[in-house]
């Protein structure tokens, strides 16, 4: 067991609201520590469609969202947060009026005045496909995201599912692969009408093909998948040949262990009051997705607000003598200060 990491607040979920709860907290000089699960910072956007753009962020016409978590990283660097990747918290124990000690099962402990949860879903693991053996190819040859198009360029890639990720990644891809194919079990989908169409366009074109039907055996070595048996819905067999398999079957989404910290869970979401947007535990906030309130809407954007008010609630329980007074960064010295612009 390590030794206690003590700071004024902790954040679960180092995706984009989280790392700009950073931001905001930090304004008020705030220390924070963030723990998640995934390797890498970013949460959602990092993990499933980093090179997708985002297009309803304030001011940015476009940005990937790759880009967004970079630029977000940039502006909390004056801040100095230690991120905690591969760690999942596994309990919460209330020790003070408020302070909280916090476990996780990498065995690091933390004491935190304040606790933000921004989770996102939960942690989230990708539907895999009912082939067996299928394990021994993942991260080799079958993927359940794309981090870096540039890896499927000049292969023969197979892309299934029917949903808007299934759709996109084969929009995306036709371009640079050598060849590809969307199988899908039925000729209707989930996905946008309009990406619909864009790709039974280039079904017409002979530019990609289409298969009906569905994955019950793959064939390789050493990681490498080098074909795939295909079932049709009468029954019939037939193979294709491929270097990659990109199933999107969608997300399983797990609270975990956040089901047992005592919150008023609904519908593996958290309640919280839309203030500060704190929870029915003093000095516990859940913002981003992972909360509910009238009127929710799940939206980066949305997270970024609740940052924000958050912050000034989480001030009180951090520095309970101290008294805050509302700054703008564009005319404040101390503030700028802080970001080191001044």
């Amino acid at each position: 067991m390590s030794d206690t990491i003590k700071t004024d607040c902790l954040i679960v979920g180092a995706g984009p609201v989280g790392l700009f709860a950073v931001f905001e907290l930090g304004l008020l000089d705030i220390k924070a520590h963030l723990v998640d699960i995934l390797d890498k910072v970013g949460g959602q956007c990092a993990e499933l469609y980093p090179e997708k753009p985002i297009y309803d962020i304030p001011g940015m016409p476009s940005v990937t969202a790759q880009g967004l978590v970079d630029g977000l990283m940039e502006q909390i660097k004056p801040f100095g947060a230690q991120i905690h990747l591969n760690e999942m918290v596994e309990s919460v124990e209330k020790i003070g009026d408020p302070l909280f000690r916090i476990t996780t099962n990498g065995g690091k402990t933390f004491e935190t005045k304040v606790l933000v949860i921004a989770a996102g879903g939960g942690s989230f693991q990708p539907k895999r496909p009912p082939i067996p053996g299928i394990e021994a190819y993942e991260a080799k040859s079958v993927h359940y995201a794309v981090r870096k198009m540039e890896q499927f360029r000049g292969k023969k890639v197979l892309v299934a599912g029917g949903g808007d990720s299934a759709l996109d990644w084969t929009l995306n891809l036709a371009p640079i692969a050598s060849h590809l194919t969307l199988l899908h079990r039925r000729s209707e989908f989930r996905a946008a009408p309009d990406s619909v169409n864009k790709m039974m366009a280039l079904v017409g074109e002979g530019k990609i093909d289409f298969v009906m039907g569905q994955a019950s055996a793959v064939e390789g070595a050493d990681g490498q998948v080098s074909k795939v048996l295909v079932k049709r819905s009468d029954g019939s067999n037939f193979e294709i040949a491929c270097d990659a398999i990109l199933p999107f079957f969608g997300l399983t989404m797990k609270l975990g262990p956040i089901a047992n910290w005592g919150l008023n869970l609904n519908e593996e979401l958290i309640p919280v009051e839309t203030s500060a947007f704190e929870t029915n535990v003093p000095g516990i906030f859940a913002i981003g997705d992972i909360n509910t309130y009238p009127g929710k809407l799940k939206l980066i954007l949305s997270g970024f607000h609740e940052a924000a008010l958050m912050s000034r609630k989480a001030a009180h329980y951090a520095f309970p003598d101290k008294k805050f007074v509302f700054q703008y960064t564009t005319s404040s010295t101390s503030l700028q200060k802080k970001l080191g612009v001044a």
